[in-house]
């Protein structure tokens, strides 16, 4: 019996498919193994993954310690890709950095990275995952600050967005990451900043 035009496989589709689930896989193998496991996310967190029209184009996870905002961010991010890769059938590029080892790499004197290329790198990435933001230090110099304005402002005006995890408000993070860097957090993450509320999830056994 032949197919309907309705019911004729779309080639394309499945081509997405493959590239999906290799993208996941890769992506999976970065990711660190106490968070691979599927949680329960929040709806907002979802809706954004998922690409939703309403969604934000930034996300900002923040709340007490232990309520599972690092978890949160990589299911998150793992269903970014997916919805990518299905609606696009593009391979996007994610940079994930813990917020101490990006500004360590960041330092003019740090010997395992070029500074430069890296902020290059991290400007022009599809999706830029920044975890535990409030745990770093600024050098004295100012130095680290510079480059993450440079990156910040840089994906603010290209409109590429962020995945952030912190501990506080967007706000409340001037003394670490500079005043002008703020600023452009807010607006990238405006109407995405969420809230996560809830017991310390690592005081059970759970990752957080």
């Amino acid at each position: 019996m032949p197919f309907s035009s309705d019911e004729i496989p779309d080639p394309r589709q499945s081509v997405f498919r493959e590239r999906r689930d290799d993208a996941i896989n890769r992506y999976l193998d970065r990711t660190p193994a106490i968070y691979r496991g599927t949680i329960r996310i929040h709806p907002d967190a979802d809706d954004w993954a998922r690409h939703r029209d309403d969604a934000p184009p930034s996300l900002f996870l923040t709340g007490p310690i232990g309520v599972g905002k690092t978890h949160t961010a990589w299911q998150a991010s793992r269903q970014w890709l997916a919805t990518t890769v299905d609606q696009t059938g593009r391979m996007p590029s994610i940079e994930t950095w813990r917020s101490t080892a990006l500004f360590d790499a960041l330092r003019h004197d740090n010997r395992d990275y070029d500074a430069k290329t890296l902020t290059r790198t991290l400007q022009r990435a599809d999706l830029l995952y920044v975890d535990d933001l409030a745990a770093a230090r600024v050098s004295p110099t100012g130095w680290t600050q510079e480059r993450l304005y440079e990156i910040f402002d840089e994906r603010y005006i290209n409109r590429r967005p962020v995945l952030i995890t912190c501990d506080v408000l967007p706000g409340q993070i001037s003394h670490i990451v500079g005043d002008r860097v703020a600023s452009r957090l807010g607006e990238m993450c405006r109407g995405g900043v969420l809230f996560l509320e809830g017991a310390d999830r690592r005081k059970g056994g759970v990752a957080a």
